[in-house]
């Protein structure tokens, strides 16, 4: 398969969908809310979005599988599955606050070969395949040279639902508010790991995500040279609901950091 033709493609659906969804977005009311659990909100425009692109996903690969937020389509073990947030950062998305995002990546036999990210505030796509290089508007970016925690800027998000952790939580912020440049929390693990990919961000971590929370955004990290792993070093960040991603050059400082913590 040609990946280069495959990711082209699907940034073209996916930033047509953003447009879509922007175009859309003016007509947003409180009745197109609805909340699937405390401070989880989904509308009618992540449904929308999520139809629409796997639709179109499918006629790129017709026998793909599909792991999305939605339930829109479904997965049976096929050997490509797309894994889709339509929308990441459904909260700001409601409150008209940047940044929100789709989130498209596809795996092959379980190994992440694609990522798209659409800032739909920004009109900025992220976006790499295997053996290629990480873009952002058509421009190679790569991640930063950071290579201590002093100097990392690092991305964060806060729990919504699962305050479980919160203590170990909150003494990883107070270490990093007084070991780093300071500490961002932007609404969208997507875009966070983007940022990272990107070089704007040094790290980001987080629990309780799911899939398509991080399936693009990790593998553009990797792709953009840097290193990904759940809070233990172990590769179980995909489903196992926990990521740490940084700069290559940090990344084992960071991890030791945040694992001493919150493990």
């Amino acid at each position: 398969m040609d990946y280069q033709l495959l990711c082209t493609k699907t940034v073209t659906l996916v930033t047509n969908v953003a447009k879509t969804v922007m175009e859309k977005r003016t007509s947003l009311t409180g009745n197109d809310v609805m909340a699937k659990g405390k401070n989880d909100f989904v509308t009618i425009f992540d449904k929308m979005s999520e139809k629409l692109l796997v639709e179109g996903l499918r006629e790129l690969i017709p026998d793909s599988g599909f792991i999305a937020e939605e339930g829109t389509g479904q997965s049976n073990g096929e050997a490509y599955q797309w894994i889709i947030d339509p929308i990441d950062g459904t909260t700001n998305f409601v409150h008209g606050a940047p940044p929100f995002c789709i989130s498209v990546g596809l795996a092959h036999n379980n190994v992440m070969i694609m990522g798209v990210i659409y800032d739909m505030f920004s009109n900025e796509c992220y976006y790499s395949y295997t053996g290629g290089k990480v873009y952002l508007n058509g421009v190679e970016c790569t991640t930063s040279p950071t290579n201590k925690v002093d100097d990392m800027l690092i991305a964060t998000g806060f729990p919504y639902t699962d305050f479980g952790r919160l203590p170990k939580f909150m003494q990883s912020l107070t270490f990093f508010m007084d070991n780093s440049h300071g500490v961002r929390r932007l609404g969208s693990a997507a875009i966070d790991l983007a940022y990272v990919a990107v070089g704007r961000y040094d790290g980001f971590y987080e629990y309780n995500l799911n899939p398509w929370d991080v399936a693009a955004g990790a593998f553009l990290v990797q792709q953009a040279g840097g290193m990904v792993s759940d809070f233990k070093g172990g590769n179980n960040w995909l489903f196992g609901k926990e990521i740490i991603a940084a700069t290559s050059p940090v990344f084992h400082e960071f991890r030791t950091v945040i694992g001493d913590i919150m493990n």
